[in-house]
């Protein structure tokens, strides 16, 4: 099915499979069917990505900032060019709908190798005068950098983490989630003939024992994760032993706030988008939705009528807006919670069960489901469902819905809809999250850092600010006189 990688890992540039690696299969979830059988990274595996990377980045980190940033635009251009066919197998793997892969996978990667590739030539530090003497900063690489990818962006997570790390000089090693293992190689791929030294980028796959001898692999200088909080946890305790530096991109349970006097149109556009793409399969989801009680019934009438147009079937048909869950794990996890919500006392608006498109009997669709009447104290309300699943609650005022939405150990993102825009600053600028939207939902620039606070994990991806996670700092003095000494 499509073109697929021709094997389990790459390595100091070339494909390579593991005979000695526990097999596992990645799985079309709209049909159950298997479109791939790879192998886990064995030790002598990971042994051979570290060796490569070793050499590799010696290699690249003495390329000039102009010529690493050529690469990285060549890349962009030649994952440009073949964007319908890795959209496609970003589909087979995950089962989201082509109509999305298409437009925010692998194009949004290019958008981040083209923009790191167009900073590498201005990474710079700083002239410090001091008087008849003077100092200055280097940014120099860490050396071998290890990502950790999530299943729900595969592709675009390589790139968030690929990007700036080679724009620095740095070489990586990528371990994709092994429930979405195939669109990484196909970046080696590209990597590899953009012109990237052999080993400065490899893709080994396998489990979470994988990832930890990674992280725990005494050459590794730094480790990103994209993941749940209960993985970030495990790879910061890991990491720490080494005090190796770790961004950490983790789970959130996100606030949007609908004010009485926001286009109610555009907010429930806000809300869908934060609920329903990628079959609510996004960390930065607004799944917690307050709206101002005067206006709450004719938003939930609008936010129904337009959710139940959305379109669930073949994701590979253009046509088709949603696909189905990831993994039967997902799919009975989102299963559980909707039964929960249900047992818990909440009002359900539409939605709240397993979806059988026509010809997908197998497939693992869930409707997409909105929920009222929800309550602060509710689990539906307060735990990451991670599914197409939105609660809505009431607020009356300002102070109020501040407070609850700052309400929990999580802070990756929020949204904030009002006409008024010193209201949409002020509410921003109160609200405990590391990314916010006023009057828009869900829109990840590249150009802008994102990240989150509290337990959604610290360090930021993309803009210019990711630089200073995949750099380390030098500081130079230099003596213009005579150095003295008081004894």
């Amino acid at each position: 099915m499509r073109a697929q990688p021709t094997a389990s890992h790459f390595i100091d540039g070339a494909y390579a499979d593991d005979p000695a690696g526990a097999p596992f299969d990645s799985l079309y979830p709209a049909t159950g069917e298997t479109i791939a059988r790879l192998q886990a990274a064995s030790p002598a595996t990971i042994e051979a990505a570290v060796a490569a990377a070793a050499r590799g980045q010696a290699e690249w980190a003495a390329f000039t900032g102009a010529e690493r940033g050529r690469v990285l635009r060549r890349a962009a251009e030649l994952l440009r060019a073949r964007n319908r066919e890795i959209s496609e197998l970003e589909t087979l793997d995950t089962g989201k709908a082509l109509s999305e892969t298409l437009v925010a996978d692998a194009a949004s990667g290019a958008d981040c190798l083209e923009y790191f590739g167009a900073l590498a030539a201005d990474l710079k530090g700083e002239y410090i005068d001091l008087g008849g003497s003077f100092a200055y900063t280097r940014r120099e690489p860490l050396g071998i950098c290890v990502g950790i990818g999530a299943w729900n962006y595969p592709i675009q997570i390589a790139c968030w983490k690929a990007a700036p790390a080679l724009a620095c000089g740095n070489a990586m090693i990528f371990k994709p989630s092994e429930v979405t293992p195939l669109s990484a190689l196909k970046l080696a791929e590209i990597l590899i003939e953009a012109g990237l030294p052999r080993g400065v980028f490899n893709v080994v796959q396998g489990d979470g024992a994988v990832g930890a001898a990674l992280v725990g692999h005494t050459l590794v200088s730094k480790v990103s994760v994209t993941g749940s909080i209960a993985t970030g946890v495990r790879v910061m305790q890991a990491a720490s032993e080494g005090l190796k530096p770790v961004t950490l991109e983790l789970g959130g349970k996100s606030p949007i706030i609908v004010f009485a006097d926001a286009d109610l149109d555009a907010a429930v556009s806000g809300a869908i988008l934060g609920n329903f793409y990628s079959t609510g399969q996004i960390c930065s989801n607004g799944t917690r939705v307050y709206v101002e009680r005067s206006v709450r019934a004719e938003f939930v009438r609008r936010l129904v009528a337009r959710t139940e147009k959305i379109r669930l079937g073949d994701p590979l048909d253009e046509a088709t807006e949603m696909g189905p869950l990831v993994s039967r794990a997902q799919y009975d996890r989102v299963l559980a919670y909707l039964d929960l919500g249900k047992a818990e006392g909440a009002s359900l608006a539409t939605g709240g069960q397993a979806a059988r498109p026509e010809n997908f009997a197998e497939g693992l669709f869930v409707e997409p489901t909105v929920f009222t009447d929800v309550t602060d104290t509710m689990r539906i309300g307060r735990e990451e469902i991670f599914g197409p699943v939105m609660c809505v609650f009431d607020f009356d005022g300002e102070d109020e819905v501040i407070a609850r939405a700052n309400d929990t150990e999580m802070g990756l993102a929020a949204g904030v809809f009002t006409r008024d825009i010193a209201r949409g600053h002020r509410v921003v600028a109160k609200l405990k999250a590391g990314t916010c939207w006023i009057n828009a939902y869900n829109l990840t620039p590249v150009e802008m850092p994102f990240g989150g606070m509290k337990r959604s994990g610290f360090g930021r991806e993309n803009g210019r600010a990711a630089i200073e996670h995949y750099t380390q700092l030098k500081s130079v003095y230099v003596e213009m006189g005579t150095a003295e000494a008081p004894y």
